[in-house]
């Protein structure tokens, strides 16, 4: 079985371990014996991180070269004593440039959904260049991690759980995320909850603030929020009964 070969299946610290034998019994095949690099370049050493766990430091001929998640390192096969080319090496950077990348935007959606616009948005700020960028929506996609579909139901349930608002101001929120038309027209149409119902409540929760005593105060709080000048004296009236 070939260096390569013991990586299938392993977990990391197996890797490490395993490609450390594979070089013990294969010798340094670059020094002929003189202690002086006559051949390729090595993979001399795998490091976890300290301060990022599930992250590895990757050492060519004893130096720094590039770091990789622990999946990106199972997926290149790269082990200890591994021979490599500078244009083997370049393309290593590139994929840890790449799986950088991809990890710090799987952190960022972790947080909450996010649109598309949003990630590449985040992408733009985090100088990430568009070939990447696609690559990585493509797989973030792949995974169900980003659809506008998905975001916009989730945007508006979060904010149905945590206050009344209306769906003007759901509309106008939506679209400052940048999702389409359709999407925001199909997910309000599915959402059940009616102005009236929100307007209500928001009404009983300011009557107990003393600033909105005033009706005048409180039609003018309310049409910022979004709310229709005849829904709100519909309310206000107490002429609210939901048809």
């Amino acid at each position: 079985m070939s260096s390569g070969n013991i990586l299938q299946g392993q977990s990391s610290d197996e890797i490490i371990a395993a490609s450390a034998r594979a070089v013990e019994k294969s010798g340094d095949k670059r020094s002929g014996g003189s202690g002086k690099p006559t051949g390729p370049m090595k993979i001399s050493a795998i490091k976890a991180q300290v301060k990022r766990a599930g992250r590895y430091s990757i050492f060519v001929d004893e130096k720094y070269a590039f770091s990789l998640s622990e999946g990106a390192l199972l997926d290149q096969k790269i082990y200890i004593g591994q021979e490599v080319t500078p244009q083997q090496l370049a393309a290593f950077k590139d994929t840890s440039a790449l799986d950088k990348a991809y990890g710090l935007t799987l952190a960022y959606v972790a947080r909450r959904l996010r649109s598309e616009w949003e990630l590449h948005d985040y992408f733009r700020r985090k100088a990430i260049d568009e070939d990447a960028g696609e690559q990585i929506l493509e797989r973030l996609r792949g995974f169900g991690y980003v659809s506008d579909l998905k975001f916009a139901r989730s945007w508006v349930d979060n904010r149905r759980a945590i206050k009344s608002v209306s769906r003007r101001r759901l509309t106008m929120e939506l679209r400052q995320k940048h999702v389409p038309d359709e999407v925001v027209r199909q997910v309000l149409e599915e959402d059940e909850t009616t102005d009236l119902e929100t307007l209500r409540k928001l009404v009983d929760k300011k009557r107990g603030q003393s600033r909105y005593q005033d009706n005048t105060k409180l039609m003018q709080y309310l049409a910022r929020q979004g709310y229709g000048y005849d829904d709100i004296k519909r309310v206000l009236s107490g002429n609210d009964d939901f048809d």
